[in-house]
């Protein structure tokens, strides 16, 4: 798996799909020299590499960089890739996107136009890290977490859900990309369902939870 980013909910990603077998390929925009503390934790595994290695790296890559980064990304090494886009839009950190604000894209929507040709899957920008950290359970337990994700390639979101399944947690399929509003910040979905940041332990939301914040979800 290639990173696109690797600050807490990238790092925690890679920690998962680590522990689920993985190899993984970190990468930030402040070059590989600055993961060396990361990769150390995550064990031999990982390594740490240019966005551009992590992308080409990957069969799945983890996009999660601020949205004003999108048109830095490395779209050539992504063409026929599956993606996930964990990045949530906020305009206090982002600036004011004229698309993003009146509803005409979401957000990857937007993200799409940047790489194409990727198979581009919204998933994990609902959740603390934290909290993802914790609820990893395997299949059939009965207080497993699920997680919303949305994707117009069935072959990706197929990828993505086994690969979602294999790290702990269940998947919700919230349709295609131009529904991912429903799991946009500040909607039901986004944190709620899994209890608040002060409390690091937060609380699993099994798929009725999530299916039902996502049906509460207002434009």
């Amino acid at each position: 798996m290639g990173f696109i980013g690797s600050g807490s909910i990238g790092s925690t990603i890679a920690r998962l799909a680590v522990e689920a077998g993985n190899q993984v390929v970190l990468s930030n925009s402040r070059g590989p020299g600055t993961l060396a503390d990361t990769v150390a934790r995550l064990g031999p595994r990982a390594s740490a590499a240019t966005s551009e290695e992590a992308a080409a790296a990957g069969d799945i890559v983890v996009v999660t960089v601020p949205v004003t980064a999108f048109p830095d990304l490395p779209a050539a090494p992504l063409v026929g890739k599956t993606v996930i886009d964990t990045c949530n839009y906020g305009p206090e950190r982002d600036g004011h996107i004229p698309e993003l604000d009146s509803g005409s894209l979401t957000s990857s929507e937007l993200l799409l136009r940047y790489v194409p040709d990727a198979g581009l899957v919204k998933a994990f920008n609902t959740i603390y890290f934290k909290h993802l950290l914790s609820f990893a359970r395997p299949a059939g337990v009965a207080d497993r977490s699920y997680l919303p994700i949305a994707a117009d390639s069935a072959p990706a979101k197929a990828a993505v859900t086994d690969f979602i399944d294999s790290i702990g947690y269940g998947v919700v399929d919230a349709g295609p990309l131009a529904d991912d509003w429903r799991q946009a910040t500040g909607t039901p979905v986004w944190g709620t369902p899994y209890g608040p940041y002060s409390n690091e332990k937060g609380r699993p939301a099994g798929d009725d939870v999530i299916r039902a914040a996502l049906a509460t979800a207002t434009r």
